[in-house]
Protein backbone atom coordinates (compact mmCIF):
# COMPACT_ATOMS: atom_id res chain seq x y z
CA UNK A 1 0.00 0.00 0.00
CA UNK A 2 2.80 2.56 0.71
CA UNK A 3 4.82 1.86 -2.40
CA UNK A 4 1.40 2.33 -4.33
CA UNK A 5 0.76 5.67 -2.70
CA UNK A 6 4.82 6.43 -3.78
CA UNK A 7 3.91 5.49 -6.96
CA UNK A 8 0.88 7.76 -7.21
CA UNK A 9 3.04 10.76 -5.34
CA UNK A 10 5.63 10.77 -7.92
CA UNK A 11 3.54 10.50 -10.65
CA UNK A 12 1.51 13.23 -10.05
CA UNK A 13 4.67 15.44 -9.25
CA UNK A 14 5.48 14.62 -12.74
CA UNK A 15 1.93 15.81 -13.92
CA UNK A 16 2.16 18.88 -12.42
CA UNK A 17 5.79 19.64 -13.11
CA UNK A 18 4.81 19.01 -17.01
CA UNK A 19 1.68 20.61 -17.06
CA UNK A 20 3.12 24.34 -15.02
CA UNK A 21 6.29 24.09 -17.66
CA UNK A 22 4.14 23.99 -20.50
CA UNK A 23 2.18 27.08 -19.31
CA UNK A 24 -1.24 25.13 -18.80
CA UNK A 25 -3.76 25.84 -16.10
CA UNK A 26 -5.71 22.80 -14.53
CA UNK A 27 -8.80 24.24 -16.63
CA UNK A 28 -7.01 24.28 -19.87
CA UNK A 29 -5.43 20.83 -19.75
CA UNK A 30 -8.52 19.10 -18.69
CA UNK A 31 -10.48 20.73 -21.70
CA UNK A 32 -7.57 19.72 -24.01
CA UNK A 33 -7.22 15.65 -23.14
CA UNK A 34 -11.51 16.38 -22.37
CA UNK A 35 -11.42 15.39 -18.68
CA UNK A 36 -13.08 17.70 -16.19
CA UNK A 37 -10.22 19.76 -13.88
CA UNK A 38 -11.65 17.78 -11.04
CA UNK A 39 -9.96 14.28 -12.62
CA UNK A 40 -7.01 16.80 -12.94
CA UNK A 41 -6.76 17.71 -9.56
CA UNK A 42 -7.44 14.16 -8.29
CA UNK A 43 -4.14 12.97 -9.93
CA UNK A 44 -1.97 15.85 -9.31
CA UNK A 45 -2.51 15.24 -5.33
CA UNK A 46 -1.91 12.03 -5.62
CA UNK A 47 -5.49 10.49 -4.98
CA UNK A 48 -5.24 7.81 -8.09
CA UNK A 49 -3.31 8.22 -11.68
CA UNK A 50 -4.35 8.55 -14.94
CA UNK A 51 -4.83 5.28 -17.30
CA UNK A 52 -2.61 4.52 -19.97
CA UNK A 53 -4.59 5.86 -22.76
CA UNK A 54 -4.82 9.41 -20.82
CA UNK A 55 -0.63 9.08 -20.24
CA UNK A 56 -0.33 8.68 -23.82
CA UNK A 57 -2.59 11.90 -24.35
CA UNK A 58 -0.66 13.83 -21.95
CA UNK A 59 3.40 12.76 -23.67
CA UNK A 60 1.57 13.35 -26.79
CA UNK A 61 0.47 17.18 -25.50
CA UNK A 62 4.06 17.65 -23.53
CA UNK A 63 6.14 15.83 -26.12
CA UNK A 64 7.59 13.64 -23.69
CA UNK A 65 8.13 9.98 -23.24
CA UNK A 66 5.20 8.26 -20.87
CA UNK A 67 8.34 6.91 -18.71
CA UNK A 68 9.13 10.62 -18.47
CA UNK A 69 5.61 11.30 -16.87
CA UNK A 70 5.80 8.11 -14.59
CA UNK A 71 9.71 7.60 -14.11
CA UNK A 72 11.70 8.31 -11.13
CA UNK A 73 14.22 10.24 -13.48
CA UNK A 74 14.42 14.05 -13.00
CA UNK A 75 11.70 15.85 -14.92
CA UNK A 76 12.96 17.42 -18.22
CA UNK A 77 11.78 20.40 -20.09
CA UNK A 78 8.86 19.75 -22.66
CA UNK A 79 9.60 20.46 -25.91
CA UNK A 80 5.73 21.86 -26.51
CA UNK A 81 6.18 24.25 -23.33
CA UNK A 82 8.46 25.94 -25.89
CA UNK A 83 6.22 25.67 -28.50
CA UNK A 84 2.89 27.12 -26.58
CA UNK A 85 5.35 30.16 -25.05
CA UNK A 86 6.61 31.06 -28.51
CA UNK A 87 3.05 30.05 -30.19
CA UNK A 88 1.07 32.37 -27.64
CA UNK A 89 4.04 35.73 -28.61
CA UNK A 90 2.86 35.05 -31.92
CA UNK A 91 -0.54 35.75 -31.31
CA UNK A 92 0.16 38.12 -29.29
CA UNK A 93 2.15 40.17 -31.95
CA UNK A 94 -0.51 38.80 -34.76
CA UNK A 95 -3.19 41.20 -32.73
CA UNK A 96 -1.01 43.60 -31.55
CA UNK A 97 0.14 44.29 -35.34
CA UNK A 98 -3.56 44.54 -36.59
CA UNK A 99 -4.50 46.43 -34.09
CA UNK A 100 -2.28 48.64 -35.12
CA UNK A 101 -3.06 48.81 -38.60
CA UNK A 102 -6.65 49.65 -37.26
CA UNK A 103 -5.68 52.59 -35.51
CA UNK A 104 -3.48 53.83 -38.44
CA UNK A 105 -6.00 53.60 -40.92
CA UNK A 106 -8.28 55.22 -38.10
CA UNK A 107 -5.97 58.39 -37.69
CA UNK A 108 -5.56 58.74 -41.08
CA UNK A 109 -8.95 58.98 -42.02
CA UNK A 110 -9.14 61.43 -38.75
CA UNK A 111 -6.35 63.32 -40.41
CA UNK A 112 -7.85 63.65 -43.87
CA UNK A 113 -11.25 64.54 -43.12
CA UNK A 114 -9.92 67.80 -41.05
CA UNK A 115 -8.13 68.83 -43.91
CA UNK A 116 -10.96 68.20 -45.99
CA UNK A 117 -13.05 70.04 -43.99
CA UNK A 118 -12.64 70.83 -40.42
CA UNK A 119 -16.26 71.05 -39.32
CA UNK A 120 -16.78 67.22 -39.82
CA UNK A 121 -16.73 65.35 -36.70
CA UNK A 122 -13.44 63.65 -37.34
CA UNK A 123 -13.06 62.33 -33.95
CA UNK A 124 -16.18 59.57 -34.74
CA UNK A 125 -13.33 57.88 -36.83
CA UNK A 126 -11.69 56.59 -33.72
CA UNK A 127 -15.42 55.12 -32.84
CA UNK A 128 -15.35 53.13 -35.82
CA UNK A 129 -11.85 51.91 -35.23
CA UNK A 130 -12.94 50.72 -31.25
CA UNK A 131 -15.66 48.54 -33.50
CA UNK A 132 -13.38 47.54 -36.16
CA UNK A 133 -10.76 46.50 -33.62
CA UNK A 134 -13.34 44.70 -31.54
CA UNK A 135 -13.91 42.32 -34.40
CA UNK A 136 -10.40 41.62 -35.37
CA UNK A 137 -10.03 40.42 -31.99
CA UNK A 138 -13.04 38.35 -31.60
CA UNK A 139 -11.93 36.66 -34.77
CA UNK A 140 -8.62 36.47 -33.25
CA UNK A 141 -9.95 35.14 -29.89
CA UNK A 142 -12.56 32.44 -31.52
CA UNK A 143 -9.77 30.97 -33.69
CA UNK A 144 -7.17 30.76 -30.63
CA UNK A 145 -9.67 29.68 -28.24
CA UNK A 146 -9.09 32.99 -25.43
CA UNK A 147 -12.13 32.78 -24.16
CA UNK A 148 -12.01 35.76 -22.01
CA UNK A 149 -10.29 37.93 -24.85
CA UNK A 150 -13.56 36.60 -26.64
CA UNK A 151 -16.32 37.70 -24.25
CA UNK A 152 -14.48 41.22 -23.82
CA UNK A 153 -14.56 41.74 -27.09
CA UNK A 154 -18.29 40.66 -27.85
CA UNK A 155 -19.04 43.10 -25.01
CA UNK A 156 -16.86 45.78 -26.38
CA UNK A 157 -18.60 45.32 -29.60
CA UNK A 158 -21.81 45.72 -28.80
CA UNK A 159 -21.68 48.61 -26.63
CA UNK A 160 -19.35 50.52 -29.21
CA UNK A 161 -21.42 50.16 -31.92
CA UNK A 162 -24.51 51.74 -30.09
CA UNK A 163 -22.45 54.59 -29.18
CA UNK A 164 -20.93 55.03 -32.59
CA UNK A 165 -24.55 54.95 -34.48
CA UNK A 166 -26.35 56.86 -31.62
CA UNK A 167 -23.22 59.74 -31.92
CA UNK A 168 -22.99 59.30 -35.75
CA UNK A 169 -26.74 59.61 -36.00
CA UNK A 170 -26.36 62.85 -33.89
CA UNK A 171 -23.73 64.70 -36.00
CA UNK A 172 -26.02 63.42 -38.72
CA UNK A 173 -28.95 64.98 -38.07
CA UNK A 174 -28.07 68.01 -35.73
CA UNK A 175 -27.39 70.42 -38.70
CA UNK A 176 -30.82 69.25 -40.03
CA UNK A 177 -32.44 70.56 -37.55
CA UNK A 178 -33.98 66.97 -36.79
CA UNK A 179 -34.68 66.15 -33.75
CA UNK A 180 -32.39 62.68 -32.61
CA UNK A 181 -33.27 62.11 -29.14
CA UNK A 182 -35.14 58.69 -29.72
CA UNK A 183 -31.72 57.43 -31.03
CA UNK A 184 -30.49 56.62 -27.47
CA UNK A 185 -32.87 54.13 -26.87
CA UNK A 186 -30.92 51.73 -28.44
CA UNK A 187 -28.83 51.48 -25.41
CA UNK A 188 -32.02 49.39 -24.09
CA UNK A 189 -31.14 47.09 -27.31
CA UNK A 190 -27.70 46.67 -25.57
CA UNK A 191 -28.91 45.04 -22.58
CA UNK A 192 -30.36 41.96 -23.58
CA UNK A 193 -27.65 41.79 -26.23
CA UNK A 194 -25.11 41.49 -22.94
CA UNK A 195 -27.19 39.12 -20.89
CA UNK A 196 -27.75 36.77 -24.30
CA UNK A 197 -23.98 36.73 -24.33
CA UNK A 198 -23.75 35.88 -20.77
CA UNK A 199 -26.03 33.23 -20.72
CA UNK A 200 -24.28 31.71 -23.91
CA UNK A 201 -20.93 31.76 -22.06
CA UNK A 202 -22.29 30.38 -18.91
CA UNK A 203 -24.29 27.64 -20.33
CA UNK A 204 -21.82 26.32 -22.83
CA UNK A 205 -19.05 26.19 -19.79
CA UNK A 206 -22.04 24.44 -18.16
CA UNK A 207 -22.68 21.76 -20.84
CA UNK A 208 -19.31 20.97 -21.44
CA UNK A 209 -19.00 20.91 -17.67
CA UNK A 210 -21.60 18.48 -17.38
CA UNK A 211 -20.15 16.15 -20.35
CA UNK A 212 -16.48 15.84 -18.71
CA UNK A 213 -18.67 14.94 -15.59
CA UNK A 214 -20.28 12.04 -17.47
CA UNK A 215 -16.84 11.02 -19.06
CA UNK A 216 -15.27 10.69 -15.63
CA UNK A 217 -17.85 8.45 -13.77
CA UNK A 218 -17.96 6.14 -16.58
CA UNK A 219 -13.86 5.77 -16.35
CA UNK A 220 -14.35 5.45 -12.60
CA UNK A 221 -17.06 2.75 -13.18
CA UNK A 222 -14.26 1.37 -15.88
CA UNK A 223 -11.80 1.78 -12.91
Amino acid sequence: MGNIREINERIAKNLIHYRKATGLTQAELAEKINYSDKSISKWESAGGVPDVYVLLQLAKLYGVSIDDLVGTGTPVQPKNGTERKKKQRSHLFIMLLSSGIVWLVATCVFVGLLLWNEAIAAWLSFLYAVVANSIVLIIYSGIWKYRLLNFISVSTLIWTTIVTICLTVQQVLTPLGVPYGAIWNLFLLGIPLQVLETLWIFFRSLFKRGAKKEKDKIDENIE
